[in-house]
């Protein structure tokens, strides 16, 4: 499923670090800009350009929330749901938006233009509730119209 560019992109990464397993996780970045998703196929074929085992890259993509597995919007929104923004508001933030799109934590809206995620820690404590759209960080968030119409 990949192609010869994005097979020689991982090969080239992999001679970047001191052992090739640890271009695992920026290797599977590239092959989900590639495809959109993760589907198993993938997986399989990064698995074997690392010379694993499929069940260590599945591991690795199913602990991690900004791996697919599955095809997703085309705008992904992360709302932070950490301490610090769990403190700010960030429960209603989520319930807002997701009322907006009428959608669930984890879903895609029918017109496949977004997919909301309930992220841990996305690193912007100060701008606490905050999100991560696409990839744009947008916090201390007040309007949630703003917010998805610029998306």
């Amino acid at each position: 499923m990949l192609t010869e560019k994005t097979v020689a992109a991982i090969l080239e990464l992999q001679k970047h670090y001191p052992e090739k397993r640890s271009a695992l996780i920026p290797a599977l970045h590239l092959a989900q800009d590639e495809v959109g998703y993760l589907p198993h196929e993938v997986q399989e074929e990064v698995a074997k350009l690392f010379g694993l085992d499929t069940t260590e890259v599945h591991a690795i993509v199913t602990f991690y929330d900004m791996f697919f597995e599955e095809p997703v919007g085309e705008t992904i929104i992360h709302v932070c749901k950490n301490a610090s923004c769990m403190l700010r508001g960030c429960d209603e933030v989520l319930q807002k938006l997701c009322h907006k799109l009428n959608i669930k934590p984890g879903e895609t809206t029918k017109d496949g233009k977004y997919t909301v995620i309930a992220s841990e820690c996305l690193g912007a404590c100060d701008r606490a509730p905050m999100m991560l759209v696409g990839e744009t960080v947008v916090g201390p968030v007040t309007d949630l119209d703003k917010v998805i119409d610029n998306g």
